[in-house]
């Protein structure tokens, strides 16, 4: 069954280092996709997110500058960032992994989405919706992403390791009826 993202009861954070002693959080506040989720066996789910890389939101306007430049996201010639579901490891009735592809600046690398199911939930208004918690952490660098500064005190100005934190409310899709010829 197809269940598309409710946009806005979810969100897709990260967060990294700035000169190693500080944590900077953003987030992108325009994205969709679809999960066909096999609520029988979540094994054969599925998972289809676009990523609009324009919406960078650090509460800063010179830094989202910035990390939508070439040194970054270069959002220009890469204007998405996309994940696509290869499979679905079930680990207990609320936890799993998803695996798959993340494609950023157009380098697609696998990674691995820790995965917690919140429930279903129907709404006044007769949908239905499941909530799903996820986190992982990527390295920056595996995606071309290694704009840097050294600093005077050692270390550098931002951190190579990106904290990823993704909370999405699903709405179930009704098929439509055919109309009836007459």
């Amino acid at each position: 069954m197809t269940w598309v993202i409710d946009t806005s009861h979810s969100i897709v954070t990260f967060s990294v280092r700035h000169m190693m002693i500080s944590k900077v959080r953003g987030r992108f506040s325009r994205f969709d996709g679809t999960v066909n989720f096999d609520e029988q066996n979540p094994a054969n789910s599925s998972v289809n997110v676009t990523i609009d890389a324009t919406s960078i939101d650090t509460r800063d306007e010179r830094r989202d500058g910035h990390l939508m430049s070439p040194d970054f996201l270069d959002v220009a010639n890469y204007p998405t960032i996309t994940f696509v579901s290869k499979r679905v490891e079930v680990i207990d009735e609320t936890h799993g992994r998803i695996i798959g592809d993340l494609t950023i600046r157009g380098v697609t690398r696998e990674v691995t989405l820790d995965v917690e199911y919140n429930g279903q939930s129907k709404s006044p208004w007769g949908t239905f919706s499941a909530g799903f918690s996820a986190s992982t952490k990527i390295n920056r660098k595996d995606w071309g992403l290694t704009w840097n500064v050294a600093l005077e005190t050692g270390g550098v100005l931002v951190g190579d390791e990106v904290s990823i934190e993704i909370e999405i409310e699903i709405v179930k899709q009704v098929p439509q009826e055919e109309p009836v010829a007459a």
